[in-house]
C-alpha cells in the first residue's frame, strides 16, 4: 500500500464516522438489544480507533528519538517531546498521549529489521504486545497494564517466561477491562518470581508516608499513602464507618440493621461522617468504645495463608482485601503479634468443624467465608466482605424467589429448593 492509499483511507474512515447520526434523540429509538448491539459496535470503531493511533503515536515517537536532537520530528515541529505533539494533536490528556506512545513503541518493535530481516529491540518478552496492539485486540490502556504488570526479567524471571505470560494476557483482554488485567498481570509476576515478593514488598513499605498541611482559608488538609499492610486496617475501618452508606449490606440481625439505619438517618455527608469517626478515634486512642463507633471487633490485619506455607517457611500469603501478595516473613510477623486462626476446607472449598448451632452467623464463621470467597459470591458483584453479610446457602426455613426472565418469562414466584445445587443453578441462570 502506498503512502496515498493510506492517507486517503484514513480520511475515508474518518469521513463515514462523521456521517453517523450525531442527534441524540435518534439514539432514543433504539431498542434495549439495539442499544447493545450499537455499543458492541462502539467498542469495535474504538478499538480500531486506537489501534490506528498507537501505530501513529509510534511513528511519531521513531522519528522523534533523543539522539535526533533538534532534527527530531517533534522539535522541529515546536514540540520538546513525541509525547507532547501526541497531546497537542490529539488533544487528548498528557497520560493518554503517554499511553498511546508506548503502545505504539511496542508496535514499532514488531517490525523485522530491513537488512537482517529480525526482529530487534530491547524488550523482546513484549512481542506479543506490540502484535496485539496492531491488530485491535489489545487497546492501548491494556497494553500498559501488561507491560506495567509484567515488569522486566530478573535474576528469577527469564524475556521467554515473561513472553509467555504476555502471550497469556494478550489472550485475557478480551474479556477483562485494563486495571483487572494489571491485576492479573501481577499474578503471574508474583508466580513467577516469588523469591522477588519480599523486595517489591518492602519497596511498597518504604513509600508510605503521611502529610499535613493548613491551607490559607483556614482549613487543613491530611494526605496519606499506605503500604497494603497498613491499607487493609485504615480500610476496614472506613468500610465500617461508611458502608451503610456506600452500598453495605441488608441486615438480617435487628441490632445491626438499626445501627446502619441510624448512620444513613445521620444529616452529616458521608465524608463529612468519615472525617468524624477518625477525629473521634485520634481523640480516644486506646480508650475509644469500638462497639459503638466501629462495632464489635478491633480493626485488623487478616492474611490468608496455606498451612504448608507456614509450616515449611516457604510461599506466601495474602492480606485479605489486598491483591499484592505478602512474603512468609510477613506472615509469621502478623501471626507472632495477631495469632493464628487456623480454617480447614473440604476438597470441594467448604469450611470444615464450625458447626450449625445457631441461626446467625459467628464470627469465626464469618472469617471462613471471607476467607474462602474473598467477599460477595453474587455473579457480577465485587463487593469486598465487610461490605457483605453472611447468609445461609441451603436456607433455615422456606423461602420463595422471583426467577429472572431468561429462566422463567413469567416471572412466578417459586418456592426455593432447600440443596445448595439448585440454588446455584437459579443464580448462573440469572
Amino acid at each position: 500500500m502506498t503512502s496515498s492509499d493510506l492517507l486517503e483511507r484514513l480520511a475515508d474512515a474518518a469521513r463515514f464516522l462523521e456521517a453517523v447520526p450525531r442527534d441524540a434523540a435518534v439514539y432514543r429509538e433504539l431498542s434495549d438489544d439495539g442499544l447493545n448491539e450499537a455499543m458492541r459496535s462502539q467498542a469495535r470503531l474504538l478499538k480500531m480507533v486506537e489501534s490506528r493511533g498507537a501505530i501513529l503515536a509510534g511513528e511519531v515517537a521513531r522519528r522523534s528519538a533523543s539522539e535526533l536532537g533538534h532534527d527530531g520530528l517533534a522539535q522541529r515541529t515546536g514540540h520538546r517531546t513525541a509525547i507532547e505533539l501526541v497531546r497537542v494533536m490529539t488533544g487528548a490528556t498528557a497520560r493518554a498521549a503517554a499511553t498511546a506512545v508506548e503502545a505504539g513503541l511496542l508496535v514499532q518493535q514488531t517490525i523485522p529489521d530491513a537488512a537482517t530481516g529480525e526482529v530487534v529491540g530491547d524488550r523482546r518478552w513484549l512481542l506479543p504486545v506490540g502484535r496485539a496492539v496492531a491488530v485491535g485486540s489489545v487497546s492501548p490502556a491494556a497494553a500498559e497494564a501488561i507491560r506495567n504488570g509484567l515488569g522486566t526479567p530478573s535474576e528469577g524471571v527469564t524475556e521467554a517466561e515473561l513472553s509467555i505470560a504476555a502471550e497469556q494476557l494478550c489472550g485475557e483482554a478480551a474479556t477483562v477491562d485494563a486495571d483487572r488485567l494489571f491485576r492479573r498481570a501481577r499474578e503471574l509476576r508474583d508466580l513467577l518470581d516469588e523469591s522477588g515478593i519480599a523486595d517489591r514488598e518492602r519497596r511498597r513499605r518504604a513509600q508510605r508516608g503521611l502529610r499535613f498541611w493548613r491551607r490559607a482559608d483556614g482549613m487543613g488538609r491530611v494526605s496519606w499513602d499506605l503500604d497494603p499492610e497498613s491499607c487493609a486496617v485504615v480500610g476496614e475501618i472506613f468500610d465500617r464507618v461508611t458502608s451503610p452508606r456506600r452500598g453495605g449490606p441488608r441486615f438480617v440481625d435487628p441490632k445491626a440493621q438499626a445501627e446502619s439505619d441510624a448512620v444513613c438517618a445521620d444529616q452529616r455527608t458521608t465524608e463529612q461522617y468519615a472525617s468524624d469517626a477518625f477525629l473521634q478515634l485520634l481523640r480516644q486512642g486506646v480508650d475509644a468504645d469500638s462497639s459503638r463507633l466501629l462495632g464489635g471487633n478491633p480493626p485488623a490485619v487478616r492474611v490468608l495463608v496455606t498451612a504448608d506455607a507456614v509450616n515449611n517457611r516457604r510461599g506466601h500469603g495474602r492480606i485479605e482485601g489486598e491483591h499484592d501478595p505478602v512474603s512468609i516473613e510477613t506472615v509469621e510477623r502478623v501471626a507472632c503479634s495477631a495469632g493464628i486462626l487456623p480454617v480447614g476446607f473440604d476438597d470441594e472449598g467448604q469450611g470444615m468443624n464450625l458447626g450449625r448451632e445457631q441461626r446467625l452467623f459467628s464470627r469465626r464463621q464469618r472469617l471462613v467465608l471471607s476467607a474462602r470467597d474473598g467477599g460477595c459470591r453474587w455473579i457480577g458483584c465485587d463487593r469486598p466482605p465487610s461490605w457483605t453479610e453472611a447468609h445461609h446457602i441451603e436456607f433455615w426455613g422456606s423461602y420463595w424467589l422471583v426467577p429472572p426472565a431468561t429462566v422463567d418469562a413469567a416471572q412466578v414466584p417459586r418456592r426455593l429448593p432447600t440443596k445448595s445445587a439448585a440454588l446455584r443453578e437459579l443464580i448462573g441462570a440469572g
